[in-house]
């Protein structure tokens, strides 16, 4: 199949290196075109700007930041007329209400528009094992399943444009609030001369446990938050955006303010390009 992927950062490269292994042909455009230089090694097109990126190919899948950026990359000028006719699917993480705006301005530009947003970081999207979440019509689903299954072998269509955008929200808050209990309650535990492996022992056999506890244990243990699969910022973007759609709704959202200042004070320390376990450096004890 014949895909347009725009956006090549970390979990657009590593879903685009899935797409070529699984026989897509795929044209790629990023505003740092650097970071398609290995896609395009293996394959992929390197499309010159969006519109060329639009041109060739039915369909695109956007893994942009955030709305600001699907704006600036396609509802511009020089992109604008490139979108009549195209199915565009935003796989990226943005609110409800921004989703809805998105489908409405590409509506207007003739395009199509549905939502697609991933659980999982860069082995789930190299090995096809993500969880999709897919907002839009049953036929754009239709359509779409044989590729969104060359991602996740169970994509699941939750509703329409803004469904899926809530609940991949409400799924990050869990990562943000699990984490940051889970470094509390380890830094408690090590405070006290527990042993780790009792700790863990423990909370792996109870209701308790998650399995993210141990997919970041190590990196706590061990202070590398390097070569992140998901940045803490990238983290602290989607809190934000939870934050702001569970207000929309009237809910209490105190608690989650103060988790987001405190992993705003761990970014403002250098932390934020790294994996966000590194927001166990704002839950150790305070040295006296």
């Amino acid at each position: 199949m014949k895909i347009s992927l725009i956006g090549t950062g970390l979990l657009g490269s590593a879903a685009a290196e899935r797409l070529l292994a699984s026989g897509h042909r795929l044209t790629l455009w990023n505003r740092d075109s650097s970071k398609s230089s290995a896609l395009t090694a293996e394959g992929a097109n390197q499309a010159q700007t969006p519109a060329d990126a639009l041109a060739a190919s039915p369909v695109a899948l956007l893994f942009l930041a955030d709305r600001a950026a699907i704006e600036a990359v396609l509802l511009n000028n020089e992109t604008r007329p490139a979108l009549a006719g195209r199915l565009v699917i935003n796989m990226g993480t943005i609110s409800p209400t921004d989703s809805l705006s998105v489908a409405d301005a590409l509506a207007a530009a003739g395009a199509e528009y549905a939502e697609c947003p991933v659980l999982g970081s860069l082995p789930e999207a190299r090995n096809g094992s993500l969880i999709l979440m897919f907002g839009g019509t049953p036929s754009q689903f239709k359509t779409l399943s044989p590729l969104l299954c060359d991602l996740g072998a169970e994509p699941r269509h939750i509703g329409k444009i803004g469904q899926a955008a809530a609940l991949k929200l409400a799924m990050n808050q869990l990562i943000a609030s699990q984490t940051a209990a889970f470094a509390m309650s380890l830094a408690v535990v090590q405070s006290h001369g527990v042993a780790v492996d009792d700790f863990m022992q423990l909370l792996r056999g109870s209701a308790l446990y998650a399995p993210t506890f141990d997919k970041k244990l190590d990196r706590m243990l061990g202070g590398d938050f390097s070569h992140p699969n998901f940045p803490l910022d990238h983290l602290i973007k989607d809190l934000r955006l939870f934050i702001a759609s569970a207000e929309e709704l009237s809910i209490d959202t105190q608690v989650l303010k103060a988790l987001e200042a405190r992993l705003n004070e761990v970014s403002a320390a250098g932390h934020g390009q790294e994996d966000y376990s590194v927001l166990r450096l704002g839950f150790k004890p305070t040295q006296s």
